[in-house]
């Protein structure tokens, strides 16, 4: 049994994800980041950066203790090791894979997460930062659509690396992004929002977030004001 600490961000949905395709047991736990539980104390044993998603492998491949994991693209591979799924099989095609794991969570997800904040949650529109972070995501949409040429996948076949980078493409709107304007990622967006799982993972990403009520000022103070020390405000 996967124990899944989560909630419906882009980083989560990439574990919900893989667990919907790979078929493996897995219960959720919701991680409200609007109320601040990713501060729990219980929480931060198994999760030290306060940040979901995290999980709790209980019944682990080597038979021993429970294993946990923090950081979205350390639980894929993770997930793909213990479940022998979506990564590789051979080594060439894993090395492309983890090339393209690492371009989206030290690339992709930072600028698409920075343009988000300027754009949506950030109390004064500042043109500067705007600007910046829809230009650098926009950059990132031509990598990957220019990989993306001849290829139905990242790298080789659905693996890992596509999961890492979908839920970052799916809020290309609030990103201030236009598909249309790269044909080779759209039809890969797209294939991958019809897969059954893709729709389960979702659904079931929907189901938490109905449960919660628009961010209050409050909660955007909770998410965006942490220092060392805790609250900035």
């Amino acid at each position: 049994m996967i124990e899944l600490y989560y909630w419906p961000t882009p980083n989560g949905h990439k574990i919900t994800l893989f667990l919907e395709e790979a078929g493996l047991d897995y219960e959720i736990h919701p991680v409200n980041i609007g109320k601040g539980e990713q501060f729990d104390p219980a929480f931060l044993k198994f999760s030290p950066n306060n940040r979901m998603p995290a999980i709790i492998d209980r019944a682990p491949a080597d038979g021993g203790e429970p294993i946990s994991v923090f950081e979205s693209g350390a639980i894929l591979v993770y997930l793909a090791n213990k479940s022998g799924k979506f990564f590789g099989p051979e080594l060439r095609a894993k090395t492309e894979q983890l090339e393209w794991l690492m371009w989206q969570v030290g690339g992709l997800g930072p600028m698409a997460g920075q343009n988000g904040h300027f754009n949506i949650y950030a109390p004064e529109k500042i043109d500067y930062a705007i600007d910046r972070y829809v230009n650098e995501t926009n950059r990132l949409y031509g990598v990957l659509d220019r990989r993306l040429e001849g290829r139905d996948f990242i790298a080789g076949a659905y693996s890992i690396a596509d999961m890492a980078a979908y839920p970052w493409i799916v809020p290309h709107e609030n990103h201030k992004q236009d598909l249309g304007d790269f044909p080779n990622l759209k039809r890969w967006f797209e294939s991958i929002t019809a897969r059954p799982a893709t729709v389960r993972a979702y659904e079931k990403g929907r189901e938490i977030q109905a449960t919660t009520s628009p961010m209050t000022g409050e909660q955007r103070k909770i998410l965006f004001g942490q220092t060392a020390k805790g609250s900035a405000n």
